[in-house]
């Protein structure tokens, strides 16, 4: 029996493992989204919390399997080996749980496989019992989540990953949980998660300036690889201010006026893009450039949801 002077017992290299591959702040970004379409899909009617909850513990497992199979094939490619120390940020870099010894090449599998499987068990039941549709947008799903690493498409390494990033977690994630909940999709929907993808989206691209160097090694050809940083850092401007301007004219495009209320995450976004061309190739000074476009997207997330419950 553990008392309150002694230390607690280390985690097994395999539960820590898995805990890397499966920590609930890993899946923020999804969580965003179905934050998002569900406070969408209350203002036409009811939330069904059940199918609410069956939704977040699919998407979730699809994520801790692209994480494992992520691991696995980033490994094969030497990108995560390639990482200096001086270019590790608690936001990018991958999970290392092969690089850190804590799970072996099958065990990782293991944990994609099962978690693929109990992913698309949930969507299954969704498509069947509560929206035919949903089976479609999950298998898009899926694929895009394998494949983001994987063989022959490789997403992430032909520079396509962070088109499919802002697919996946705005259209795909946002307006899917509202179909879940509502049975159907109406365009403003599908506006309302287009400024959410594009600043998920961002926020991979602020991630790969710190893998800029392993990536390039590794030949994996993401945006920021092909653009070089400086450029990249210009890009992202680019990008955070194209989801402001579409967040800005939500309304006339059907959307509840309290969409509006998403517009108090541009400052952030902003402040990381004024970061990232100041000091694009100093990793500690990236870092929190890669943290305020997390929030920017979070912020967004949540105020334009609370916004749309509050003004319609």
């Amino acid at each position: 029996m553990t008392t309150a002077t002694q230390p607690r017992p280390a985690r097994s290299p395999v539960v820590e493992g898995v805990w890397r591959l499966a920590d609930p702040k890993i899946s923020l970004a999804s969580f965003a989204g179905m934050f998002l379409g569900a406070c969408a899909a209350a203002t036409v009617g009811g939330v069904a919390w059940g199918w609410l909850a069956l939704t977040v513990l699919g998407i979730f497992c699809i994520e801790v399997a692209k994480n494992a199979s992520g691991e696995v094939y980033d490994w094969d490619s030497g990108t995560d080996l390639a990482i200096a120390a001086e270019d590790r940020s608690p936001f990018s870099g991958g999970k290392r749980v092969m690089v850190d010894g804590l799970l072996t090449r099958k065990q990782t599998w293991a944990v994609a496989g099962i978690a693929y499987a109990l992913g698309a068990i949930a969507g299954v039941v969704i498509a069947f019992e509560r929206a035919h549709a949903v089976l479609w947008l999950g298998v898009v799903g899926a694929a895009i989540a394998f494949w983001y690493h994987a063989p022959p498409f490789r997403f992430s390494y032909r520079g396509l990953g962070e088109l499919a990033v802002g697919v996946a977690y705005g259209p795909l994630i946002c307006a899917g949980t509202f179909l879940v909940q509502a049975g159907f999709v109406p365009g403003w929907m599908v506006w309302v998660s287009v400024p959410l993808g594009l600043l998920i989206a961002a926020f991979l691209w602020a991630n790969e300036f710190p893998d800029y160097l392993a990536d390039r090694a590794a030949r994996k050809r993401t945006l920021v690889v092909r653009l070089g940083r400086p450029r990249a850092a210009v890009a992202f401007t680019g990008i955070v201010t194209l989801a402001f301007v579409i967040a800005a004219l939500l309304p006339l495009l059907g959307a509840p006026r309290g969409t509006l209320l998403g517009l108090v995450a541009a400052p952030l976004a902003l402040q990381a893009a004024r970061t990232l061309r100041a000091t694009p190739e100093v990793t500690a000074e990236v870092v929190p450039a890669q943290a305020k476009t997390l929030l920017s997207f979070l912020v967004y997330a949540v105020a334009a949801g609370v916004g749309m419950l509050l003004v319609r």
